[in-house]
């Protein structure tokens, strides 16, 4: 598959026990891919656009201690010879700090969890067929790939924490958020009113037009990466340069999530 213009795509790596789920939106915020396939076929898929920025939903590289160095614990107010928030990332600690709950990366990559290290692997691939990090204050140029985490962007868009993803009222809230967005994708308020007390007594939904909780987290990763090249002013960043950074769909980073 050949596309001829900037390609947005969304990546959330899995442990190899599914396949992976991608997006792929084109500059009218239209899905031109959403579908799932094996580790090779995302690189293929990739490999095929003319000009695409990758978000990827997954650590960049382990943990490498910054939070255990005084410079960066004073830049924290944490106390300088302290050991808390020594087993997170300083992206991972910014969010927690603000309420939004995440995973924390291990140093060692033996020690990360499988779809972590696919996730590390991503990246190393990437950087082989020629895509460098985004850069702060500068807009994409392809081929960019980013760290991205769906949670958060989903967070920082509705100014709260969501409904957790695999329940109906996630499912709904995501793909409201992306629908308002602009993205093409049928009004998931719609699908609520079509469920009725018949539906709900004889145990049959009909959601037909609703995606899938790794459908939505690929679609907002491929979002932020289009705001990436479209509107850098509207994404904020957390992190570290020699971590990496965590990029967030929004010019308007709150310092509290409830």
């Amino acid at each position: 598959m050949l596309f001829t213009e900037a390609m947005f795509v969304g990546i959330g790596p899995t442990a190899g026990k599914r396949p992976i789920q991608y997006a792929v939106l084109d500059v009218d915020l239209k899905i031109q891919v959403l579908d799932a396939t094996d580790f090779e076929g995302v690189l293929a898929i990739i490999a095929g656009l003319d000009s695409p920025i990758v978000a990827i939903g997954s650590p960049q590289g382990p943990n490498k201690g910054l939070m255990t160095r005084p410079e960066v614990r004073r830049r924290y107010n944490l106390r300088p010879d302290g050991r808390t928030w020594a087993k997170w990332r300083v992206c991972e600690y910014e969010l927690r700090k603000r309420n939004i709950r995440m995973y924390s990366t291990p140093g060692r990559r033996e020690d990360a969890p499988r779809w972590i290290r696919n996730g590390y692997e991503l990246y190393r691939r990437l950087n082989k067929m020629g895509f460098r990090n985004l850069e702060l204050g500068n807009p994409a140029h392809p081929p960019t790939m980013l760290e991205v985490l769906p949670h958060a962007c989903y967070s920082v868009l509705l100014e709260r924490r969501p409904f957790l993803k695999n329940t109906l009222e996630g499912r709904l809230q995501r793909q409201l958020v992306l629908y308002l967005e602009g993205i093409e994708l049928p009004n998931p308020i719609r699908t609520l009113e079509e469920i009725t007390r018949h539906h709900l007594l004889s145990g049959h939904l009909p959601l037909e037009g609703l995606h899938t909780p790794e459908e939505l987290d690929a679609l907002i990763s491929a979002y932020t990466a289009y705001l990436g090249m479209t509107k850098p002013e509207r994404l904020s960043h957390v992190g570290d340069q020699e971590e990496g950074w965590i990029y967030l769909p929004t010019s308007d980073l709150r310092e509290f999530y409830v």
